[in-house]
């Protein structure tokens, strides 16, 4: 046999046994994988669109207060739990009686001068979702007249205000407060129950409490101001509401 053809055929040999080795190292590969994150952070809010229309929460609003009436407001806290509004009553100019009798509040005026239910107004833009709760105590009705205080009738001794016929409107949240009260009688100095409030996992995002239904059908008799027989005399009486409200969730 000649060189050239033994060269010929090991060279065959060697290309039969490579093509046999091949697919044996394809099976071997393996299969990798990489983890990554994707991540984002959320901060306590500081929302402060103000007021809004209570029967419409999308729509922000100027409410009014009556004559004479300069409410002290909390600025929006570091904490984003604050309450944004709380109408003053305004119940009207009404001659003296010996009967007892109840008056109904005005409906809150906007600056468009169009008006709306009373209502109080809660942004909780602190993204824990923890709930909150709000109460209102009222002071006695009172007069500056000196000669009416001096005759003991400076004090509508006995007077309540009665806020009636409430109901919660969420404005843009999926979970708005939870917990109201559809009528709370307010008697001097003894702090409400629990008016409007959010449970755990409610509250976020503004929510209203309307006093006169969702349509406002009552707007204009849903608040009472009941006064005895016999107390008041001709002059000016007023009281302060004081809205409470803190982070203890409602229950």
């Amino acid at each position: 046999m000649s060189k050239s053809v033994t060269k010929y055929l090991t060279l065959a040999t060697l290309g039969i046994l490579a093509t046999s080795v091949t697919p044996q190292l394809a099976s071997a590969a393996t299969t990798q994988s990489y983890g990554t994150q994707g991540e984002v952070t959320f901060t306590a809010g500081t929302d402060t669109t103000g007021p809004v229309d209570p029967q419409d929460p999308t729509v922000p609003v100027k409410p009014t207060e009556p004559d004479g009436v300069n409410p002290v407001g909390p600025t929006m806290p570091d904490s984003g739990l604050t309450i944004v509004y709380a109408s003053s009553f305004d119940f009207g100019s009404h001659p003296v009686s010996n009967k007892a009798e109840v008056y109904n509040a005005a409906a809150q005026k906007l600056d468009d001068n169009t008006t709306r239910t009373n209502y109080v107004q809660v942004a909780d833009n602190r993204g824990t979702f923890s709930g909150w709760n709000l109460k209102v105590q009222m002071t006695d009705f009172t007069t500056a007249d000196s000669n009416l205080v001096a005759n003991g009738h400076g004090t509508l001794t006995g007077a309540t205000v009665t806020l009636g016929d409430a109901e919660i409107q969420g404005a843009g949240t999926a979970n708005p407060a939870d917990i109201s009260s559809a009528t709370t009688v307010l008697t001097p100095g003894v702090q409400s129950a629990t008016i409007l409030g959010a449970t755990a996992g409610h509250g976020s995002g503004n929510s209203l409490l309307d006093f006169g239904g969702k349509d406002g059908a009552t707007k204009d008799t849903a608040i009472k101001l009941s006064v005895p027989a016999g107390v008041a005399g001709a002059a000016k009486y007023t009281a302060d509401l004081t809205w409470t409200l803190d982070d203890t969730p409602s229950n």
